[in-house]
C-alpha cells in the first residue's frame, strides 16, 4: 500500500528534511518510525527539501508499506507515537502506486513571517525573523508585485551543487499582510529554487525599509547573473501546502 503523509514540523531542532549522516533530519525520524512499525527499512520520498530551522504545516511524503500491516486510519496515530513531538503526521491517505510525493506535485505554497517590532516576544521565538526597523507597507507590496509572474531568478537564489539546468520560475502570487507587528509574505509557484523564498523575502524587506530601490532589484532581475544577497533567517519560513492535480 502506498501512503501519503501530510506532515507538520517545527524545524528549529532538526538538520532540514533530507536524510544526514548524523540521524537528525525530518526523514530520518520519520523513517524510524516506519522501520519500528513494519520491522524492515522503509524508504520515504518526500516533496523537496527543506533547510535546517525551516517549518511546515504539511510537507507532503510518499512510502510503501505492507498492505496488512494495519488500516489506513490507524497509520497517523501509529506514527506520531514514535515520532519526536516536534514532527506530527497530520493525516495519511493510500495512493496509487503512479503517485509519487516530489514528481506529481504542480506548486508549492510557502508563509514567510517577519516581526516588526522594537522586541520580540518569547512565544515568537524560532518562528519569525525578527526585523526592528521601520518597513513601508506600500514599498513591501511594490516589491511583492516585482517579483510575481514568470522570471529567471538566478539573481535571487543561492548557488547549489548539482546548478539546476534551468533557474527560470514562475511565482503566481506573493500574498502580503499586515497585522500590527505581524508581516507574512505567502509565496505561491510551480516551484522554487535553492533559498529562493528566503532571498526574495529579504529583498522586499529591504525595500520596504529604505536600503535598496525598486529599480536596483528589477535590474538584478533582469540581469540573471547569480549575485550575493542577503538571505532571510530559515526561522521564519514555514512549508504550508504542496500542490497536486488531485489532493
Amino acid at each position: 500500500m502506498r501512503l501519503r503523509l501530510d506532515v507538520a514540523y517545527h524545524g528549529a531542532g532538526f538538520k532540514g528534511w533530507q536524510s544526514q549522516a548524523c540521524g537528525n533530519a525530518v526523514q530520518d525520524h520519520l523513517e524510524n518510525a516506519f522501520a519500528a512499525l513494519c520491522g524492515e527499512p522503509v524508504c520515504l520520498q518526500g516533496a523537496g527539501r527543506t533547510d535546517a530551522g525551516v517549518h511546515a504545516e504539511a510537507q507532503s511524503a510518499h512510502a510503501d508499506v505492507p498492505a496488512d500491516r494495519m488500516p489506513l486510519r490507524q497509520w497517523p496515530g501509529a506514527l506520531n507515537a514514535h515520532l519526536p513531538a516536534a514532527i506530527r503526521i497530520m493525516g495519511a491517505q493510500e495512493v496509487s502506486t503512479d503517485f509519487h510525493a516530489r514528481f506529481s506535485a504542480i506548486g508549492k505554497i510557502y508563509r514567510y513571517t517577519i516581526w516588526n517590532g522594537p522586541a520580540l516576544p518569547p512565544l515568537e521565538r524560532d518562528r519569525v525573523w525578527h526585523v526592528p526597523g521601520a518597513i513601508d507597507p506600500e514599498r513591501l507590496a511594490g516589491a511583492c508585485g516585482l517579483f510575481t509572474g514568470t522570471h529567471d531568478f538566478a539573481a535571487f537564489s543561492a548557488r547549489r551543487r548539482p546548478e539546476p539546468r534551468q533557474t527560470v520560475r514562475s511565482v503566481h502570487a506573493i500574498h502580503c499582510e499586515v497585522a500590527g507587528s505581524k508581516i507574512q509574505l505567502t509565496f505561491e509557484g510551480g516551484g522554487f529554487l535553492y533559498k529562493m523564498v528566503r532571498i526574495l523575502a529579504a529583498a522586499a524587506i529591504r525595500h520596504a525599509a529604505g536600503r535598496v530601490t525598486l529599480e536596483e532589484l528589477a535590474e538584478r532581475l533582469a540581469s540573471g547573473t547569480p549575485r550575493f544577497l542577503q538571505t532571510a533567517p530559515a526561522c521564519g519560513l514555514c512549508l504550508v501546502k504542496v500542490v497536486y492535480r488531485v489532493s
